[in-house]
């Protein structure tokens, strides 16, 4: 059982968030699901409600770039890849290439990413032994 509901983010520039969110969010198997005005929410084809949002700052909203770190389940090493290629060519930054974290948990490969706001996103597969 999955504990998490879901994940919702504040973002300096609406557009410019979505632009990268989409094709990262698309690594993953995740795409819109849902949309109002300031928010986006993404989640797999057979999912709903979303598990992840991004949503225009401002108006009572928490502010962008608090140092929430989100971590993205993936299915194998090729999908870690593939999030973080998708991530730096959207304009992503660096926060850990892919490879193995044993020093986390034994199985556990990832690779992290700073998305345009400053939040450190990852994605991960932890493997059997």
């Amino acid at each position: 059982m999955t504990i998490i509901d879901h994940v919702s983010v504040p973002v300096r520039d609406f557009d410019r968030a979505a632009k990268f969110y989409d094709p990262v969010m698309a690594t993953l198997g995740l795409r819109r699901r849902k949309e109002r005005d300031g928010a986006i929410g993404y989640g797999p084809d057979d999912v709903l409600p979303p598990i992840f949002w991004i949503l225009r700052a401002g108006d009572g909203a928490a502010h962008a770039g608090v140092g929430l770190h989100i971590s993205f389940r993936a299915k194998d090493r090729a999908q870690v890849h593939a999030f973080y290629d998708t991530a730096l060519a959207q304009g992503g930054r660096d926060a850990g290439a892919p490879g193995p974290r044993p020093q986390y948990t034994a199985g556990f490969y990832g690779a992290f990413v700073f998305d345009p706001d400053g939040y450190k996103i990852e994605a991960v597969v932890r493997e059997a032994l």
